[in-house]
């Protein structure tokens, strides 16, 4: 049983107990479900299941990655399955680094999940770093042309409540080069439970000039998922198909969701949600999101 909210649980049926423990940080669960294949659960809480893990990794990676035009230098916030670097590794980036908090968990994405790092960890090109994400950039003396932020969401006493806020967005701002593009995970897009994606939305706008939203469905989270997106200048948007079609050329065929066409289709919102972007709250460091685990 995985308790979504107070009032929306979601039952599995197990096939396969593949591992049951915690970290230091979380409980982590990897099972084998009927209908999802090899799934990871963190506190609780479906985080990336076989079946449709590559629709959310392409959706999180490749929007981002073809925004800039010709990103050299990307840094992974959180990320431990190592899909999300994987993705990043498609693209003739020089240095893709991937902080994440919890080594015992990657070690354990390393050891139960390798369909999803596909050897991404043994790359010449990646640098995977066991820090917390918020005090590594805000050390860094780097410039990155994309950040990426796969972080789980902001459960109570859990490792990514301040990582959202507008003065790490502020931090990650000033780490960009001129090109920069940062992609944020922003939890549901559906028509009820929207809160988070609304809240990440209007704190980014504090900090950079174009912010947009797009969105996927995942299958395993039975439900609209949402990413947000921001720039220091360039259009998502905009990226004409032809570009987009010429840099992937190479990984087309090994994509299972992106391609040049939807690029643009996953920009377009429906009507509910365009309407209460808007309508979120600033958060803060003095006011973080917390979910109640």
């Amino acid at each position: 049983m995985e308790k979504h909210t107070e009032s929306l649980l979601f039952l599995h049926k197990i096939k396969n107990h593949i591992f049951h423990g915690k970290t230091a940080y979380q409980k982590v669960d990897i099972v084998e479900i009927e209908a999802f294949g090899k799934t990871l659960f963190l506190d609780g809480k479906i985080q990336s299941a076989q079946i449709d893990e590559a629709i959310y990794h392409e959706a999180l990676v490749h929007p981002a990655m073809l925004t800039h035009p010709d990103p050299k230098n990307v840094i992974i916030l959180g990320g431990g399955e190592g899909a999300t670097l994987r993705e990043v590794l498609r693209h003739p980036v020089e240095r893709a680094t991937m902080v994440d908090i919890d080594e015992q968990l990657v070690k354990l994405c390393e050891a139960y999940l390798p369909e999803w790092h596909a050897g991404a960890f043994y790359d010449e090109r990646a640098n995977v770093v066991f820090a917390d994400a918020r005090s590594y950039v805000e050390n860094s003396r780097e410039t990155y042309d994309v950040v990426i932020s796969d972080l789980t969401e902001p459960l109570e006493g859990g490792p990514s409540v301040m990582l959202f806020t507008r003065e790490f967005y502020a931090t990650v701002y000033d780490h960009l080069s001129n090109d920069g593009v940062l992609v944020v995970q922003s939890a549901s897009a559906d028509p009820y439970y929207n809160d988070f994606v609304r809240d990440v939305f209007v704190t980014l706008k504090e900090v950079f000039p174009v912010v947009k939203v797009f969105h996927a469905p995942i299958f395993s989270f039975q439900m609209d998922w949402a990413f947000t997106i921001a720039t220091k200048g360039r259009d998502p948007e905009g990226v004409p198909v032809e570009e987009i079609a010429r840099r992937t050329e190479g990984f087309a065929g090994d994509l299972r969701f992106y391609t040049p066409e939807i690029h643009g289709a996953i920009f377009k919102l429906p009507k509910f949600l365009k309407e209460v972007l808007p309508k979120g709250r600033v958060i803060t460091d003095e006011n973080p999101p917390v979910w109640l685990s």
